[in-house]
């Protein structure tokens, strides 16, 4: 058991990293070109002031709660925190981030880390029952939508476990490995899954320049969705 924690920790740390890394970064790079080079002239008069408050607006999206959804959607702000915070500031994990990236970073105390973490585990809770209970977020919800979010919940759940012996059912190494399998294959699906809007996020915002339509394609849009009649 040592020997797969120990090549979990540093080889398949390494790769799945990379992977995650590099596909992120792929992705920019796709979306800049489409901005610079097949959307050139529209970026010109781009309302890009306008644009840059609606992107920040959105990360801590209060003002775009809507009646009916805030409980759902304070859940789901709370869970982005905790998804981002405890992964990146955690101290445990700043000890690997610093030997990779040879600088040293800030990081959060065991007792902020244990209750971010239990918050991120409650509002998944709460955003899986919003996906099964609530019939008009049901119809709207994928099976990969509740599939990412069991693959987030069980690196949060195990990292827990495997901090507090007294609540872990299992040996540590078990929990311990768990942990970093479950994160290390996040990393591997970040790329190329929904969970890459945390690089795509400022690019989704953009939609004064990625919604400029041509002339005529609002006809060519409706005819392609409802015939030459519609």
């Amino acid at each position: 058991m040592e020997q797969w924690l120990e090549f979990a920790k540093g080889p398949l740390f390494t790769v799945t990293f990379l992977i995650m890394i590099l596909g992120l970064g792929r992705l920019v790079i796709i979306q800049t070109y489409l901005l610079v080079i097949r959307k050139g002239r529209r970026i010109r008069n781009a309302p890009w002031k306008k644009m840059a408050s609606e992107t920040f607006s959105w990360v801590v999206p209060v003002r775009h709660l809507i009646r009916g959804t805030v409980f759902f959607s304070l859940a789901s702000i709370l869970f982005h925190v905790g998804a981002i915070v405890v992964p990146l500031f955690l101290a445990d994990h700043i000890v690997m981030w610093e030997a990779y990236l040879g600088v040293d970073l800030p990081s959060i105390g065991r007792g902020v880390a244990d209750f971010l973490t239990l918050m991120t585990i409650v509002c998944i809770f709460l955003l899986l029952g919003w996906r099964t209970f609530i019939g008009r977020v049901r119809a709207m919800s994928s099976a990969i939508d509740y599939v990412l979010l069991f693959l987030i919940l069980i690196p949060f759940a195990s990292g827990y476990l495997a901090s507090h012996p007294a609540l872990n059912p299992v040996p540590w190494e078990v929990m311990m490995l768990t942990h970093l399998l479950s994160a290390e294959l996040l990393f591997v699906i970040v790329p190329f899954s929904k969970l890459a809007h945390v690089v795509l996020f400022a690019f989704d915002r953009i939609s004064a320049v990625h919604w400029q339509l041509r002339p005529g394609a609002g006809d060519r849009v409706a005819e392609a969705l409802f015939g030459r009649e519609g």
